[in-house]
């Protein structure tokens, strides 16, 4: 196991648990040979399913534990009640250095706030970010924060921009990513005082390939590689691509099946149709990543079917053999001597 990277798993979280976690990690470990999983849960209900499904032998390990934190459970009440379960335990094997990474589909909640406990936050980082790979005209992006924090001021987005381009370099081997942060113009005397403020500061950081604002359209034409807002315009223009795109999807097949002449249209186009569903599957974007803790959690979609939880797993696993954290550590170090800071002065 020491050529291998260690990716924990809350096998018990999600609204498929544990067969579709575990199938993920069939098809992660058909996929990545280097790769080891550390399995979190109920060894009586996992090992059936594991013999089922044939996960080889030596792939994984099972960390028996009966206690599972529940979609209605609140944060609070699982910090305090959830020592034992299956993903309080996962984030725990990160933070002892057993794994390089924790994948659940459970609770968000609880897991942004256990992860934060339990992992910390890496030095001149002041809040975890959500980030989320979206797909885009141009190809992949990254868009952060998308929740985790409907208030930011002008640090927070410096430092979200930060961590958006290292993450950006690590899962797409770019090393110039264009970043621009999300307002309601293009022009520098738009928005608010706090989003110009962090633009004045981010114009003058030479590591980054700062583009100025960007707006929401600009979002899936892909403009930018990494969107960079405060969590509640995030996660609005999120929750709206989502929409427009199920919308766009319902729409279009209802009106191929309305008319002959349209069923055969969809004959002809089918091909085309084909790759474009490809594209714009969303499992393939799966995976939530909580940036700016000083270890790699990654939130996997409740309802994740097995492909996509494996590509949740596939991103932990980019993150972990790139050193991110490192990585994010050493941008954020650069930044601050630019600033005349140091990691104890950092806010």
């Amino acid at each position: 196991m020491d050529k291998q990277t260690v990716i924990s798993i809350d096998a018990m979280g999600g609204d498929f648990a544990p067969r579709s976690v575990l199938e993920g990690v069939a098809l992660a470990a058909k996929k990545h040979k280097d790769l080891f999983f550390f399995l979190f849960g109920n060894e009586e209900i996992l090992t059936p399913i594991i013999k089922e499904i044939g996960l080889p032998d030596g792939c994984y390990k099972i960390h028996h534990t009966t206690q599972v934190i529940k979609g209605t459970d609140k944060p609070s009440h699982a910090i305090r009640t959830g020592r034992e379960s299956s993903m309080w335990q996962a984030i725990m094997a990160v933070r002892n250095g057993y794994a390089k990474a924790v994948v659940s589909s459970g609770n968000t909640g609880a897991l942004m706030a256990m992860s934060k406990i339990c992992l910390g936050m890496i030095p001149g980082i002041d809040r975890p970010a959500i980030a989320a790979i979206l797909p885009s005209e141009t190809g992949p992006i990254v868009c952060l924060d998308l929740g985790a924090n409907a208030e930011c001021d002008a640090q927070n987005l410096v430092e979200f921009s930060i961590m958006g381009d290292v993450l950006y370099k690590v899962l797409f081997n770019n090393d110039h990513p264009k970043v621009g942060l999300l307002n309601i113009g293009s022009e520098e005397t738009k928005g608010r005082e706090e989003i110009r403020e962090a633009a004045g500061q981010l114009k003058d950081n030479e590591h980054l390939n700062f583009i100025g604002f960007v707006e929401g359209n600009d979002i899936a034409m892909g403009s930018a590689q990494v969107f960079v807002s405060d969590g509640f315009s995030g996660n609005i223009a999120l929750k709206t691509l989502e929409g427009t795109a199920k919308f766009f999807a319902h729409t279009l097949k209802k009106s191929l099946k309305k008319s002959p002449l349209g069923i055969l249209g969809f004959l002809i186009a089918a091909p085309v149709l084909k790759k474009l569903k490809t594209k714009m599957d969303p499992r393939q974007y799966n995976g939530a990543m909580l940036v700016g803790l000083n270890g790699i959690s990654v939130k996997s979609h409740g309802s994740a079917d097995a492909y996509s939880f494996s590509c949740a797993i596939d991103a932990a696993a980019r993150m972990a053999k790139n050193d991110l954290c490192e990585k994010i550590k050493s941008e954020m170090s650069s930044f601050l001597n630019l600033a005349g800071l140091n990691d104890t002065e950092a806010p």
